[in-house]
């Protein structure tokens, strides 16, 4: 099936909802018009279909030391979220009661700060970026990110030597699995087996100027791809052509960034003062709306989602069904 054509969208297109948030890393789209994030002062924020923002559990996971970054629903309404937080793995939260461990033990090993998680029927998925953190800079090179998997109360290592790790999702027909490696530059396919088991990995490497983070499925079985500092959007096809959809960047800067990842010597301030018109840092995409239409847009910089009208639906999240 050939794919809708999508004309490029402009800054001027995006329109905003919510307020105060911080850091808004992870955006989940809901069947009753609610979004939620991951957020650095409510913890897990909620944004009402009117636009009212403000915490979406009782617990206050902040103070308690968590930064929840990735989050997912479960199928009774939970949250799982990765922790960012010093200590790390994946934990569960109702909209009453306090955080309980999830994941937080691999082989015996604690398991270190995490960037996201996915539910996917009776199995979860967690990426850890960097095992190591060092931090000091981020380079293609740094490949000890890793995939987990959560499967009958057991976790295990479905992928390791990965580059930044970063959101991953199924694809529509169960047959494969995609995850961005951010300062690789790069989404990597990898095919699914029944028991969870990854093989075959397949990637895509992009121009070093674009950072893959968030990303999610239409119904025609493309992949849409948000970038860090470019504040690009990429429509990835299934034969793994793509095409730039959106982007809102200062060119100057942008090169220069590109030059000093080529270098090696890309650092966290770097990243963070990196802005575009209107957003900054692009890290999340999510379909939602009534007609699956509109894409949410989250990122580290903003204090707002940000909205997009797209032709083509996006595929609904396990938490739809």
């Amino acid at each position: 099936m050939a794919l809708t054509k999508i004309e490029p969208f402009l800054p001027a297109d995006l329109t905003q909802i919510g307020s105060g948030l911080n850091r808004p890393e992870c955006v989940l789209a809901a069947r009753d018009g609610s979004l939620y994030t991951g957020d650095w002062t409510f913890g897990i924020a909620r944004i009402a279909p009117d636009g009212t923002t403000g915490p979406a559990v009782e617990a206050d996971l902040i103070a308690q030391g968590f930064r929840p970054n990735g989050i997912a629903l479960t199928a009774d309404g939970e949250f799982l979220f990765a922790n960012m937080g010093r200590a790390g793995g994946v934990w569960r939260v109702g909209r009453r009661g306090e955080a309980h461990p999830f994941a937080t033990e691999v082989a015996g090993n604690p398991i270190p700060r995490t960037n996201f998680v996915l539910v996917d029927g009776d199995r979860v998925w967690i990426t850890i970026s960097s095992s190591a953190r060092k931090h000091e800079h981020f380079t293609a090179e740094e490949n000890t990110g890793q995939i987990l998997l959560v499967q009958d109360g057991k976790v295990s290592v479905a992928a390791d030597g990965l580059n930044w790790t970063n959101e991953l999702r199924i694809s529509p027909d169960g047959k494969s699995l995609f995850v961005n490696e951010t300062f690789a530059c790069r989404t990597t396919r990898y095919d699914v087996t029944a028991d969870g088991l990854l093989r075959n990995p397949a990637r895509l490497t992009y121009p070093g100027d674009t950072f893959p983070d968030g990303m999610a499925f239409d119904t025609e079985g493309a992949l849409w791809i948000a970038c860090v500092i470019s504040n690009r959007l990429i429509r990835v096809a299934p034969d793994l052509t793509w095409t730039v959809l959106f982007e809102d960047f200062e060119p100057s800067e942008l090169d220069t960034i590109s030059a000093t990842h080529a270098e090696r010597r890309l650092t966290w301030d770097q990243i963070a003062q990196s802005r575009g018109s209107r957003l900054s840092n692009l890290s999340s995409i999510a379909f939602g709306g009534p007609d699956l239409k509109t894409l949410y847009l989250g990122g580290l910089g903003i204090s707002e989602v940000q909205m997009l009208r797209s032709p083509v639906p996006g595929m609904p999240m396990e938490h739809w069904r």
